[in-house]
């Protein structure tokens, strides 16, 4: 992939992480939107950069601990947005998706 796909891929993650921080301000609504967002852009960046042995700090500062600082952040956090997080986290640094849709073993 071209430096300049992944600079611009890592602008993107970047970008949606400071509109969802932004919208975390909001304290009677959970931001569902702009983390979704935000977890969409990683994951692309993720995918596209799974062979690349070197990430943008941006995207590792964004998306390192995001699990435990979202449980910190809120008394209560939705379900699927701490789902979202652990995959994003088990996608950029262990490279592997734990979301299984469609690939799970017979009789689950």
């Amino acid at each position: 992939m071209k430096s300049s796909e992944k600079d611009r891929l890592a602008a993107q993650v970047e970008s949606h992480w400071v509109d969802f921080q932004s919208a975390l301000s909001d304290k009677r609504k959970y931001p569902a939107q702009p983390f979704r967002a935000f977890f969409e852009a990683a994951r692309r960046y993720a995918e596209l950069t799974k062979s690349d042995p070197l990430i943008h700090t941006k995207v590792v500062a964004a998306v390192n601990g995001l699990t435990d600082f979202l449980q910190v952040e809120r008394k209560r956090v939705p379900g699927q947005v701490l789902c979202d997080a652990d995959r994003l986290e088990c996608l950029l640094f262990s490279g592997y998706d734990p979301h299984f849709e469609g690939d799970e073993p017979p009789g689950l």
